[in-house]
């Protein structure tokens, strides 16, 4: 273990609940403390990989920790926040922030109450993709997102605009900088319970339109943007991080050249395409780095708990009206 830093633990070590335990370990700034797990093998077996403690409950853990990521089914985010915030906890929970606004405002209540900071896990928001978008996406027009996944048992405790739309909804939302006006969505069951493919268009006060497509029945997976604005058309792949660039200036060259015969028509290599320089990351590792300074400096983290539930206010509207079968 390291000697300094934040005390960090983890709840929830499966498949992404490792990860957070793996980069805790790697993070100069923190020293991770321990895990608890219901299964109490994992538990073990993930702590000694980590060189940490695998606590027999989750107030002891909470005890021990300055920071805890909770990384386990939504349903039971509520009640696994609640005690570490009582113990003193700041929290990082995955998203969604809860399965609905009022689990989400007891949460909220919580962390305010025992003056603990809440960080939502919208991972893309500390993407590099996501870091260009801010400084160039001015003023969008018209955005398209598509988040596709291969099935997975993982995260079908709720439907596919809480599992996978939720991180575009995120996104959108902190784009667009504008009030919602309108809802319109819809969506399937495939292969469970509630919606495996979702549509939503957003419309905004700004008149910027959003349309999200989410799937997690798709034969690939695929996490990609497209914005449209007065001086640009950017399309940029969250999951390989990168992406290009076509000026509207381009544009307008392109249609002076077809006047005059310089150009032909239909032949796109004729508008040059830019390609944008992104420097890659894991976003997980930049997520938690960025969690354990927003607790060692005692300030508010770029997705801070009030954000995160905004998009799941959104998030279950969506839902709502997809089972309602409202247009």
């Amino acid at each position: 273990m390291k000697a300094q830093g934040v005390r960090c633990g983890v709840v929830g070590v499966g498949s992404l609940g490792q990860h957070h335990a793996r980069i805790y370990e790697a993070l100069p700034q923190s020293q991770l403390v321990g895990i608890y797990d219901l299964d109490q093998r994992r538990a073990a077996e993930i702590a000694g990989k980590h060189n940490c403690r695998a606590f027999p409950s989750l107030e002891e853990l909470g005890r021990a920790c300055d920071a805890v990521s909770v990384v386990v089914p939504t349903k039971a985010h509520e009640s696994t926040a609640l005690p570490l915030l009582a113990n003193g906890c700041h929290l990082l929970i995955e998203k969604p922030l809860c399965t609905n606004l009022q689990e989400a405002e007891r949460v909220l209540a919580a962390a305010n109450a025992n003056n603990r900071l809440v960080q939502v896990g919208h991972i893309e928001h500390f993407n590099p993709v996501m870091s260009y978008l801010e400084k160039q996406a001015n003023d969008p027009k018209y955005i398209t997102t598509e988040r596709l996944a291969p099935y997975s048992m993982r995260g079908t405790d709720v439907g596919v605009v809480l599992d996978l739309m939720i991180h575009d909804i995120g996104i959108v939302m902190a784009l667009v900088k504008s009030p919602l006006r309108r809802i319109d969505s819809l969506g399937i069951n495939v292969l469970s319970k509630t919606e495996d493919i979702a549509n939503a268009r957003l419309e905004f006060e700004s008149g910027c339109v959003a349309n999200l497509n989410a799937s997690r029945i798709s034969v690939k997976a695929n996490r990609e943007i497209r914005i449209f604005q007065e001086n640009a058309y950017l399309s940029l792949d969250f999951m390989n991080q990168k992406g290009h660039l076509i000026k509207r200036s381009d544009i307008i060259a392109y249609g002076l050249k077809l006047k005059i015969g310089l150009a032909k028509p239909g032949d796109a290599s004729a508008i040059p395409v830019h390609p944008i320089p992104i420097e890659k990351g894991e976003p997980l590792a930049i997520e938690l780095a960025h969690f354990v300074d927003s607790v060692a400096r005692a300030r508010e983290p770029k997705v801070g708990g009030e954000l995160g539930k905004s998009a799941l206010e959104v998030a279950i509207r969506i839902t709502e009206q997809i089972r309602s079968g409202k247009r």
